[in-house]
């Protein structure tokens, strides 16, 4: 593929291993140190079944949701020189991402998650291999308007100074930021350079809490703190209660759009949200408008298995909201 780009997205990719675990094996329980899966120890526990989903993770779902939104989507991640690889770039292209920023590390394995599926929720067993990760050289006509930027390693901190400098360098390039764990983990002084080039930043509010360090309880805080690193929108997602949302200027709160039916798995509902909000803003429509579609993409993907499964085409995605009730929209908070 050539041509422009609309959207690069950056970050780690996987194969999910669903495991789907039977209601009457397990359980679930609560202590101080938060909710726990039991499984039956030391036996051959008889399982649903299983499902392999191939290039998935934060910035694969989002290229994902962006190209089915009509971006022109590209993906610039690492893999492995084996079937599992091949296959990654296999699904991605059927998806209609350009692939072309793809690293092959010849002598290296993909990575692989399982993911213990009970109920509608999932705990997931991960595994990040060891990359010689690679910020690219574009050539002209290559670079993209947006980079939408997630989970990578923890051992890719200089990779993560290599695109700093380049976005510093090509100052029309809007950042959108998803930072995955490693990245919280390495804190804000360590990527200071990354947030002063966000254009838009995403987090849950348990996320915004560990990032900044500030109170739970204030939403405004949290949004203060992020905005002072130089994030000109910040959005904070609050599972049941919606999401919340500044632009430097007006500051919102946005409903979920309610479910058509009981959820059936909940993976990948943030990275809907959080790419289809973006991908709103990349086509032209204010933060009022953004926050309106980011609820229904993410209220599709918890019907289906895995977090691409339900994202939607922009078509459908204005059904559902030609449909929906009175109380969904905007507010100012």
């Amino acid at each position: 593929m050539t041509g422009n780009i609309d959207i690069l997205c950056v970050g780690d990719v996987v194969t999910d291993v669903f495991i789907k675990l039977l209601d009457n094996l397990e359980h679930t329980y609560k202590n101080e140190d938060g909710k726990w899966l039991a499984i039956p120890f030391g036996m051959k526990i008889p399982f649903d079944h299983a499902e392999t989903l191939h290039a998935v993770g934060n910035a694969a779902n989002a290229a994902v949701a962006f190209s089915r939104l009509g971006l022109k989507a590209a993906f610039e991640t690492e893999v492995g020189g084996d079937q599992e690889g091949r296959e990654i770039v296999r699904q991605l292209s059927k998806e209609g991402i350009d692939p072309r920023f793809i690293h092959v590390n010849g002598k290296k394995l993909s990575n692989i998650h399982y993911v213990l599926w009970f109920k509608e929720e999932r705990t997931i067993l991960i595994k990040h291999e060891e990359y010689d990760y690679q910020w690219p050289h574009f050539r002209k006509g290559e670079i993209p308007k947006w980079v939408y930027f997630s989970s990578i390693s923890e051992r890719a901190l200089d990779y993560t100074d290599d695109i700093a400098a380049w976005l510093e360098h090509y100052s029309d390039v809007k950042l959108a930021f998803q930072p995955g764990t490693f990245q919280m983990k390495a804190g804000v002084g360590r990527l200071k350079r990354v947030y002063a080039r966000t254009e838009i930043v995403i987090l849950n509010r348990e996320e915004a809490v560990q990032v900044t360090g500030g109170s739970y309880d204030n939403v405004h805080d949290l949004i203060d703190r992020l905005h002072s690193y130089g994030c000109k929108m910040v959005v904070i997602t609050d599972g049941p209660a919606g999401a919340y949302a500044s632009d430097g200027t007006h500051r919102y709160k946005m409903p979920l759009y309610p479910d058509p039916a009981p959820p059936y798995e909940r993976t990948g509902a943030g990275d809907a949200f959080a790419s289809t909000l973006v991908a709103a803003i990349a086509k032209g429509h204010n933060l009022e408008s953004a926050l309106q579609w980011a609820p229904i993409n993410s209220m599709s993907v918890v019907q289906k298995a895995g977090a691409q499964a339900g994202l939607l085409s922009e078509k459908q995605l204005e059904v559902w909201l030609a449909k929906a009730p009175d109380w969904y929209h905007v507010e100012s908070f």
